[in-house]
């Protein structure tokens, strides 16, 4: 999720759902430099609290005046290596001034680093709540939630601390885990290696800059030909990026294979491959080498189970190409091995056992091409196999956009989710989309809203049935074992 500066509920602004889900203001990276002031509550007369923690992270508290003693912990999305990275404890100042309103208590950190920092944001956020617990009160129930890579954060603290959560609500999440994340972008590192710039690195990045650079030329090169396309289709489809780019938009036809490339351009150029081209070599640099593999991936078996497969055999067709030729080429590839001691850290930094032990609910947009939507498939299917289903829960909106929910359709996720702490059980009318929609929609018009262009627009609930494809590299905790 993007991360934007806090501001006064007052001020009515909806949430900064944009797309990218990173910060990129200057601004030093890792540790935060001492302890900034406390900024103003988000509802007036609150109690706020900041400071620093051991290893140099940042937290933030806020106290309602009449506090229910019921704790949101809020786990923040990825920041971008080199950006600013103060603590948030809460997703946006509309959804954190209703709970506050009703009662709850918000806090969060910072974490010690920015980018990849699972290591620390684990840590970090437990001893957050440490703090509270000492400079407040310890909660009756702490509620563990988040967006983006805080989602996947929030999946790994009930994971590794279930005793201190009640309920789990992780948003647009990484929830295929690490490796299986990585290993999915470099299926797509590999085959834009392979077909479009010999020239770009795919693991062991000296240069993130101008590898980003190189590919970004690149890419913009092949959209401007027919052959070229149908390989950035391809490409697209080796991660399952949707053909839906941007919030309140239309979504292409399911024939409409020239616009949903379009589309998909828009996500590998501005938004997916700062990450598999840059942002990776961080991740190389903390995990001390090459964390992800190629080895035995049968490229023309991955495509078949693509949701993108049709649009790339058409788009294929279309340009004259030969696509059993590009898939052999990927095949022939010369294979990429992984670094054991690299692969192991980021099975540390983290694979899921499904072994939860609280009700989990969790909430994405079909149209992510960041976080797929495949990621809430492989989550639940470790779940199932941990004979643990009955505590999870998945909905879904019907928008483009990295975690481009409004606040009504948060709102109504965490209602449902209390009202499963409440009651012992899932409320399965409350979960049907209608009645998902029904529910954000009576919040009203300050609610239902979202930030585009700038403007605030006016946006009506958009809860709907859907069953995400499973995740095309999967890799869980027994596969780990």
């Amino acid at each position: 999720m993007l991360r934007f500066p806090r501001r006064r509920l007052a001020a009515v602004l909806a949430p900064a759902l944009l797309l990218a889900g990173v910060v990129t203001a200057a601004g030093p990276a890792g540790a935060s430099a001492g302890t900034p002031a406390c900024p103003s509550p988000i509802v007036p007369g609150d109690t706020v609290l900041c400071g620093s923690l051991a290893d140099g992270a940042t937290y933030l508290i806020e106290v309602p005046a009449h506090w229910n003693h019921t704790l949101f912990l809020y786990s923040h999305g990825y920041v971008v290596p080199g950006s600013a990275n103060p603590a948030q404890d809460v997703g946006d100042p509309v959804t954190g001034g209703w709970l506050l309103s009703h009662g709850f208590a918000l806090a969060g950190s910072s974490y010690a680093i920015t980018g990849w920092a699972l290591a620390f944001a684990l840590p970090d956020q437990i001893a957050t709540l440490d703090t509270f617990d000492k400079m407040v009160g310890k909660p009756s129930r702490t509620i563990a939630w988040g967006h983006s890579l805080g989602g996947m954060i929030t999946a790994g603290l009930i994971q590794r601390y279930p005793r201190r959560f009640g309920a789990a609500l992780p948003m647009c999440g990484v929830l295929s885990g690490g490796i299986a994340t990585w290993n999915t972008a470099l299926d797509a590192e590999l085959a834009f290696q392979q077909l479009l710039d010999p020239s770009v690195q795919v693991v062991n990045i000296t240069n993130p800059t101008a590898n980003l650079t190189a590919a970004e030329q690149a890419a913009g090169a092949a959209q401007a030909t027919a052959q070229g396309q149908a390989r950035l289709a391809l490409i697209a489809a080796l991660g399952d990026t949707p053909g839906w780019f941007t919030p309140l938009s239309p979504e292409p036809a399911p024939t409409d294979f020239a616009g949903q490339e379009a589309n998909q351009f828009q996500w590998e150029a501005n938004v997916d491959f700062p990450f598999v081209f840059a942002f990776r070599a961080q991740l190389e640099a903390l995990a001390g080498g090459n964390p992800s593999w190629t080895t035995g991936v049968d490229f023309a078996a991955q495509l078949a189970k693509s949701v993108d497969a049709r649009e790339v055999r058409a788009l294929y067709k279309a340009a004259g190409l030969n696509l059993g030729a590009d898939l052999r080429t990927l095949s022939h590839a010369s294979p990429i091995k992984a670094d054991p001691a690299a692969k192991k850290y980021l099975e540390s930094n983290i694979v899921y056992n499904g072994k939860i032990s609280m009700p989990v609910l969790t909430m994405h947009t079909v149209g992510d091409g960041l976080v797929v939507p495949e990621n809430e498939h492989a989550y639940a299917s470790v779940v199932r196999r941990a004979g643990k289903s009955a505590l999870l829960r998945q909905i879904f909106v019907s928008r483009a956009g990295h975690c481009a929910f409004t606040p009504a359709e948060t709102i109504t996720a965490v209602r449902v989710l209390l009202q499963r702490v409440r009651t012992g059980h899932w409320d399965r009318g409350a979960l049907f989309p209608r009645n998902l929609d029904t529910s954000a929609a009576n919040l009203g018009p300050n609610y239902n809203i979202f930030l585009s262009g700038g403007t605030i627009v006016p946006t009506v609930p958009a809860f709907v049935p859907f069953h995400p494809a499973p995740y095309l590299r999967p890799f869980d905790w027994q596969m780990h074992s």
